[in-house]
């Protein structure tokens, strides 16, 4: 069963990185699959890569994903237990958020990453992973701090680390992250 996991996640992956179906993928230098164990007990679900992680090819690798880092080891799940990915997988111009229509479009690799993974909990950073999860229009400030059952999977949403580092370190925002943090990884059995 393993071996069929890790080889449909490789042949996934590679499809990913093949991926030309929107504009994002001309203005990319490497496509963003995501990373960790696969499966996993919890995903971890961002908006789109930015600069570091376009150049890396790896989600979270600058100083939000520096911060999600350590707030995971402080909720008692170090980043190498859970998956990492984002709702889309190339990086938008100037790190913009990514438009309705290439969140569309990106839409079928994170539900097929979602199957492969197989996570019990899943926490969406930020408006757009909200947005993908529960759908448009919802305030994450209304939804946050609290699990949503879609699916038969609990989802989390929560603020992206990169506010948390706008409000500063001790401020309401990094202690809500790291609150919803804990209340993520409390819900897995």
């Amino acid at each position: 069963m393993r071996e069929s996991t890790d080889t449909r996640h490789r042949a996934l992956a590679g499809q990913i990185a093949c991926c030309t179906a929107c504009p994002l993928a001309a203005g990319r230098t490497t496509v963003v699959v995501g990373s960790g164990p696969v499966p996993a007990p919890l995903l971890v679900v961002g908006e789109g890569p930015g600069a570091q992680e376009d150049a890396t090819g790896r989600p979270f690798v600058g100083r939000a994903g520096q911060l999600l880092d350590r707030l995971l080891v402080a909720a008692g799940m170090p980043r190498e237990r859970v998956a990492v990915s984002n709702v889309v997988k190339c990086r938008p111009p100037g790190n913009r958020p990514p438009t309705r229509a290439e969140v569309v479009t990106c839409r079928g690799w994170l539900a097929a990453q979602i199957l492969l993974i197989d996570p019990e909990v899943i926490v969406t950073l930020g408006g757009t992973a909200t947005g993908w999860a529960l759908g448009r229009g919802l305030r994450l400030a209304d939804v946050r701090g609290r699990p949503h059952l879609v699916e038969g999977r609990s989802i989390l949403p929560t603020y992206h680390p990169s506010a948390a580092l706008r409000g500063g370190p001790q401020g309401a925002t990094v202690a809500h992250l790291r609150a919803d943090l804990a209340l993520a990884v409390g819900l897995l059995r």
